[in-house]
């Protein structure tokens, strides 16, 4: 396997109107629409050619939300300044910014559609 292992990701959800909302409040960031056919897509932004993953909110017929085994972390600049958005955008923080020693912080928390998801930071 070269390079980074994760290339892209999916949060799938029921409401995508309150999902929305809550990932572009969380992280001060514009989603646009993408994909077609039987699937509602919204991607988050993403820099080609740079490293790390980029990946979408979805919503399609009969596809269950929350509670899944996957956890997607999030790239912050400080972990607590998204963290602290959390509850004000409709979602429940999990635990605050905690050292993770050499690696980092990390802040986990739940979404509006009750998918667990993490932030990390170097600092």
């Amino acid at each position: 396997m070269k390079g980074n292992p994760v290339r892209w990701f999916e949060i799938y959800l029921q409401d995508m109107a309150r999902a929305r909302a809550f990932y572009e409040t969380v992280f001060a960031a514009k989603l646009e629409p993408i994909g077609s056919g039987d699937l509602e897509m919204w991607g988050f932004p993403q820099a080609r050619g740079e490293s790390g993953a980029s990946g979408s909110l979805v919503r399609a017929a009969g596809v269950p939300s929350g509670g899944t085994g996957t956890l997607v972390y999030f790239g912050c600049d400080d972990c607590a300044v998204e963290a602290a958005r959390v509850a004000g955008a409709g979602g429940r923080l999990h635990r605050d910014k905690m050292s993770i020693g050499q690696y980092g912080f990390v802040a986990l928390a739940f979404d509006t559609e009750g998918n667990l998801f993490g932030m990390h930071s170097l600092r």
